[in-house]
């Protein structure tokens, strides 16, 4: 492998050309690497040429596993749900959690709000009370010349809800923002929110220029960026379930009972709340499931893990975004999760395996899709802290990654068939497994003890 050199024009080359340069410079066995990077290319030239078109500089794919669950009951209708995610027993959890629940009313699930939020920054050098004293023609203004962006989607229910002046210049000398608040149905809308808050931004600058009362300086107002916001706290879908305590059973083999274990429960939840190392492992645990139907339906994961997160900072402090609370007799469990996503438009019916999650799904509408996505977060964070109070998180977690370790040692069949047997009833290391395998391989595993 030669020294890498700074290469000219990389994106105008061919992908055959941009895969040849990378395998030359930066691997030792380019041709062995050239034909792993093709054997991920689709099947079908056409169906390739829209995941090349997806991204720049494309070379290859990448796989993620595409698993379901079964058996999600939510407000009465039952769904499978797909997931894409590759750690280890996350399907399995968030599988367990649908299954249990199932025979104990499901799952609920409402929507509070769908606004979204964009945002035109700007820096304005006059008296607020100036630019206050003109806001409301501002905004018929720029109500009237955003129509022509708007129409489309006014006229299927959604459109700009409300325009704000928002005065920062307590905070940064001469800072201003006009605070739009959208309805955009199906769609996520990025696209939609951007172009009207660019098409804000010029009205925004014409109109204050047309203010004969203005002086120059007032009129010379500066436009810094015009913006969509992904915190979109107005956004909001509720998931929840509840029972009575007794109806929870027993867990860890009859060792704990209903009431116990609903103690632990909540007990766990008070600490994901006051505790910030606890809070974000937890809501990661939240954040599991939520990402994995979000990529499997084509949805921005990383936009809503950054509201996510946000939204359990709201306060001052970063908090779990899940609720249990053991009252008068009754177990109940609920999250409150900001969800800006789509069911039409952009990856959801480009990409050909979100638009089987969503056929899967029964072609939800968005409010719908908010619902699936955070009852399964919900979902897997009963999973994981169901584990925690009872058996521990290693025991169901090193089982399922039991597969990973197996394909790591490059184990055969039979030597993976004997390892599954073995630890059946007994913890998994990495270790353990590993020296199993080794006494396997020499014939020396006759009475091997973990």
């Amino acid at each position: 492998m030669k020294k890498a050199e700074i290469v000219s024009g990389f994106s105008k080359l061919s992908k055959r050309g941009k895969m040849r340069w990378l395998v030359e410079n930066f691997f030792s066995h380019p041709e062995e690497v050239a034909r792993e990077l093709k054997s991920f290319w689709y099947g079908d030239p056409q169906k390739q040429k829209i995941f090349d078109d997806f991204s720049e500089n494309t070379v290859s794919n990448y796989y993620l596993p595409y698993g379901v669950v079964p058996n999600v009951q939510i407000n009465d209708t039952l769904y499978c749900v797909p997931m894409v995610i590759e750690e280890s027993s996350v399907v399995a959890a968030a599988s367990a959690a649908a299954k249990f629940w199932l025979s104990r009313g499901g799952f609920k699930a409402e929507i509070i709000n769908t606004q979204k939020v964009g945002q035109v920054h700007f820096e304005w050098k006059g008296e607020a009370h100036k630019l206050e004293g003109i806001f409301a023609d501002l905004r018929s203004r720029i109500i009237e010349d955003t129509n022509h962006i708007t129409k489309n989607m006014r006229q299927r229910g959604g459109g700009i809800s409300s325009i704000e002046l928002v005065n920062k210049t307590h905070l940064e000398p001469y800072y201003y923002q006009l605070k739009l608040s959208f309805e955009t149905c199906d769609s996520m809308g990025a696209n939609f929110i951007n172009s009207t808050l660019e098409e804000a931004a010029i009205s925004l600058q014409a109109f204050v220029q047309e203010q004969e009362q203005f002086s120059k300086e007032e009129k010379e107002l500066t436009v810094i960026m015009s913006i969509l916001s992904n915190y979109t706290p107005d956004c909001l879908v509720r998931a929840s379930v509840e029972c009575p305590v007794a109806d929870l059973g027993t867990f860890s083999g009859g060792k704990i009972d209903a009431e116990k274990f609903a103690y632990k429960f909540e007990k766990a939840l008070k600490i994901a709340h006051i505790d910030v190392h606890r809070a974000t492992t937890h809501n990661k645990g939240i954040f599991n499931g939520i990402d994995a139907v979000a990529l499997a339906t084509g949805n921005d994961f990383r936009a809503i893990e950054s509201c996510g997160h946000t939204y359990a900072a709201k306060d001052g402090q970063y908090r779990s975004l899940s609720h249990a609370e053991v009252k008068d007799g009754v177990f109940k469990f609920w999250l409150d999760m900001p969800l800006a996503i789509g069911t039409v438009g952009g990856l959801t019916s480009l990409h050909p395996l979100a638009k089987r999650s969503l056929e899967m799904l029964g072609n939800p509408s968005a409010q719908e899709l908010m619902q699936v996505i955070a009852v399964t977060g919900l979902a897997q964070n009963f999973a994981a802290v169901r584990s925690l109070v009872t058996t521990g998180i290693q025991q169901g977690h090193m089982k399922m990654h039991l597969a990973n370790i197996l394909n790591h040692l490059e184990a055969t069949e039979k030597e993976a068939t004997e390892t599954l047997v073995y630890f059946a009833d007994k913890l998994v290391s990495f270790t353990a497994v590993k020296e199993f395998v080794m006494k396997l391989r020499t014939g020396k595993n006759n009475n091997f003890v973990v």
